[in-house]
């Protein structure tokens, strides 16, 4: 389906046109007519799928077509990060070109001066609202933030906002929300925190559901088997023979830290991204990853969505990701644009149950790689289950029929089986 036989005013198809956006993705073909009926959603949709034009268009279409009340902000997209939330203002730049819509960005991680900026514009009214819920809910908390004029509400990456531990706050922004208004739902991934949410806050929702996408051929992916304390050392190893621009994701600040520090000791020019560092440490810190001036980024899952980077060679998980869409959200930050790839995962005994699932959804096996002679050494080996399910299934055999056969020993020697005495 082409944009022109939506039903979009000839404003935003200027843009669209501006922008050469010709042909819908799937999700925008389904969702945005959903949207534009009024229904709410529930959509199942990853980074990259275009979901952030399938709900923009028809904000910006239903916002032109109402009766606006400019002294109140009309619709709010709450966003897991603030990286996330520039880039939707940046993309509503282009969409809204030709519109007379207005918008403000609401995120932390800046100076009072920002902060009483965004107060003000808020108090001012507005079309569209993007805000991160911890931020947004400062804005409440502190007062003169009327959110009564909220007719449109998105939930984009739902799924990232309750695992960074927003479900309290998002709750609590509804609250100042007229009852009645339409709520758009996007989420890659539905644990469930993010069922529990739909259920509480979508009315009769429409259920769009794509299938997530694996990752792209040109990424050539590999497993070390190994101890928690031979990653690190792995990690120099790894740097130290294959210098390439990668990015590590780590499952926490600390490791995150800990991984830096090993880096940075070697020499390596590196840094470390996640959500204690200010705003102008994280901006400065992507752009000079993208300007080459990093060759190593280490991060949480705050870069693994909506983070373009064309020229990354290699990602490690230094941790197993808990979401096999995370995986995919992880290792696609390399390989792009048709170029290949290195995704490489560290697996430890205690993560194995994690990657097994990992690998059933891939439906595949990842190849085995062999820990470097010096590593190897540092710990005992960890068996590969999956190498050996005959012989292990074997031994239980062996070992039921041994105690089968205990079982109906006869009695050795002359000496008759006692019976047993009834008490």
């Amino acid at each position: 389906m082409f944009f022109d036989e939506l039903d979009l005013n000839d404003n935003i198809l200027d843009g669209l046109d501006a922008m050469n956006f010709k042909e819908c993705t799937p999700i925008q073909e389904r969702a945005i007519p959903v949207i534009l009926e009024g229904n709410d959603i529930l959509a199942s949709a990853q980074t990259g799928t275009g979901k952030t034009a399938a709900y923009i268009l028809p904000l910006l279409e239903l916002l032109s077509r109402g009766k606006k009340d400019n002294s109140k902000v009309n619709a709010l997209i709450l966003m897991p990060t603030r990286e996330l939330a520039q880039q939707v203002d940046q993309l509503l730049e282009g969409f809204a070109y030709y519109e007379t819509t207005s918008w403000i960005a609401v995120y932390g991680g800046n100076d009072g001066i920002a902060f009483t900026q965004q107060q003000k514009a808020l108090q001012s009214g507005g079309d569209i609202a993007i805000a991160t819920p911890g931020r947004l809910l400062s804005h409440i908390r502190i007062g003169g933030v009327d959110l009564s004029g909220i007719e449109y509400l998105v939930l984009d990456e739902a799924d990232r906002m309750l695992d960074i531990g927003f479900y309290d706050d998002i709750i609590e922004i509804i609250k100042h929300l007229p009852q009645k208004h339409q709520t758009l739902m996007f989420s890659a991934t539905f644990p469930p925190d993010v069922e529990r949410l739909a259920k509480q806050i979508l009315v009769n929702p429409t259920e769009i559901k794509l299938a997530v996408s694996k990752p792209a051929d040109g990424i050539h992916q590999g497993v070390y088997l190994l101890r928690e304390t031979q990653k690190t050392a792995l990690i120099k190893e790894l740097f130290r023979t294959e210098p390439r621009k990668s990015i590590i994701f780590a499952s926490s600040k600390e490791k995150v830290f800990n991984v830096f520090c090993a880096l940075n000791h070697m020499g390596l020019s590196v840094a470390q991204m996640h959500s204690g560092l200010e705003q102008k440490q994280r901006t400065q810190v992507m752009l000079d990853f993208k300007n080459n001036k990093l060759q190593a980024l280490v991060a949480t899952n705050i870069v693994s969505r909506g983070i373009d980077i064309d020229d990354v060679a290699m990602v490690i998980n230094y941790d197993v990701p808990k979401q096999c869409e995370d995986y995919v959200h992880r290792i696609g930050r390399t390989a792009r644009a048709g170029a290949e790839g290195v995704g490489i995962t560290f697996v430890t005994p205690k993560e194995r149950g994690l990657f097994d699932r990992i690998e059933s959804f891939l439906e595949k096996t990842i190849e085995r790689l062999a820990l470097p002679d010096n590593i190897a050494q540092m710990a005992p080996p960890v068996p590969d289950e999956k190498a050996q399910p005959r012989e292990r299934k074997h031994f239980r055999r062996k070992k039921k029929q041994k105690q089968k056969s205990n079982n109906n020993r006869k009695p050795q020697g002359n000496r008759p089986p006692q019976k047993q005495v009834e008490k």
